[in-house]
């Protein structure tokens, strides 16, 4: 079998507490679970990685093999309808990014309002664009229509074997990379997650936008004023005040417009963090605008030197200290971060098979500290997920 090799940032995603991608999506007819079923391995001949399992290939590297039971799939039934939070659990099956296990689980239920499809996969696998690009793919095959192949070429993103002489320390990773070397990640457990739901209206993001801009010359776009609401309000909601002690932001951003030469439809992590750090009380007293500004600044530094350092950063690290020091490594500060994902532009019409589009949709990829902006008829759709 032909092994896919993993980048350095898809590394980061293996491993205890390295949260999958996990949405759920409700339709008011019912999806064929024979017809999906029998389409799968037609998608997976065009994405392998999301029918593949982790295998070891060093003391410092994993990569994904294809598997031959390919992608998990389930079909049920339940007397329960869509619902709200903790319920829609029910109508998961999640991956774990551990060796040996399926990196991509399909849940399909059939219940009294019509069918609900559930899909974890792996973020070793991908990203939020890849996940997507995916289940997009997947309809489009579904009905017979052709589609553009996506990009496996993962070497791309694999910095060549020169390695910096002194080994990086957690202030490089977190200056290089935007990623905290800490405490090693444990499980999450979900029900101990809580999820906010806060729905912004066109109005309201628009006298957020006007705010902001009196404190702040630069140009400022909505998710630049988003973020910096989300850093401020929920900062101080979790951890209070704790004077000189740091708080940190981060945000993911795609480079496959950064990268030169680099393929848009690559399928993978082709993502950077940017992370900015405010001390309690400077985030406290910090106008909307000057936050903003912070985060559009940090998003704009995200180029193509910063990309390849991250990525060798994370090459280093990972040769020099062995696979176990991914556990070590979180996208989110554990204790006094947020990580805010702007996923506004998803395609959720596009995920259509024999039941028309979803109705409702929903995330619960188990991402303490998380925020992701969903897309919405009007305004913003925010999901903000933290244990309690």
């Amino acid at each position: 079998m032909t092994l896919i090799p993993l980048s350095p940032i898809d590394h980061i995603f293996t491993g205890i507490g390295s949260y999958p991608i996990e949405f759920v999506f409700a339709y008011d007819r019912t999806i064929d679970p024979d017809r999906l079923e029998g389409t799968i391995e037609e998608v997976v001949r065009h994405f392998p990685p999301i029918g593949s399992v982790l295998v070891k290939t060093s003391e410092h590297s994993y990569a994904l093999e294809p598997s031959a039971h390919g992608v998990h799939f389930e079909s049920t039934d339940s007397a329960m309808p869509f619902g709200e939070g903790a319920a829609r659990y029910d109508f998961l099956d999640p991956v774990n990014s551990v060796e040996g296990e399926p990196l991509t689980r399909i849940k399909l239920t059939q219940t009294p309002e019509g069918s609900v499809l559930g899909v974890s996969m792996s973020h070793a696998v991908g990203d939020g664009f890849s996940y997507f690009y995916f289940l997009s793919a997947w309809a489009k095959l579904f009905h017979g229509e052709r589609i553009l192949d996506p990009s496996h070429e993962r070497h791309l993103l694999i910095p060549d074997a020169q390695l910096r002489n002194e080994s990086p320390t957690p202030g490089d990773v977190l200056s290089d990379c935007g990623i905290f070397w800490d405490e090693r990640r444990t499980a999450t457990e979900r029900k101990k997650m809580h999820w906010d739901r806060l729905l912004l209206s066109k109005e309201e993001l628009g006298a957020l936008l006007r705010e902001a801009q009196q404190d702040c010359d630069g140009r400022l776009s909505y998710n630049d004023v988003l973020s910096a609401l989300l850093w401020k309000t929920y900062l101080e909601k979790w951890d209070g005040e704790h004077g000189d002690s740091p708080t940190f932001a981060s945000c993911p951003v795609d480079v496959r417009r950064i990268l030169k030469n680099f393929p848009r439809t690559y399928f993978g992590n082709a993502v950077c963090l940017a992370t900015t750090s405010l001390d309690y009380d400077e985030l406290a007293g910090a106008p909307l605008g000057v936050l903003a500004s912070t985060i559009r600044t940090i998003i704009a530094g995200v180029d193509e030197e910063y990309a390849r350092r991250s990525l060798g950063t994370l090459e280093a690290l990972r040769a020099q200290q062995g696979l176990s020091v991914l556990e070590e490594n979180h996208v989110i500060h554990p204790r006094s971060g947020i990580l805010i994902t702007n996923l506004s532009r998803l395609p959720i019409q596009d995920i259509e098979f024999d039941a028309g589009p979803p109705v409702a949709f929903d995330i619960l990829t188990p991402a303490q500290r998380g925020a992701v902006v969903l897309p919405a008829a009007e305004g913003a759709d925010v999901r903000v997920c933290y244990p309690v």
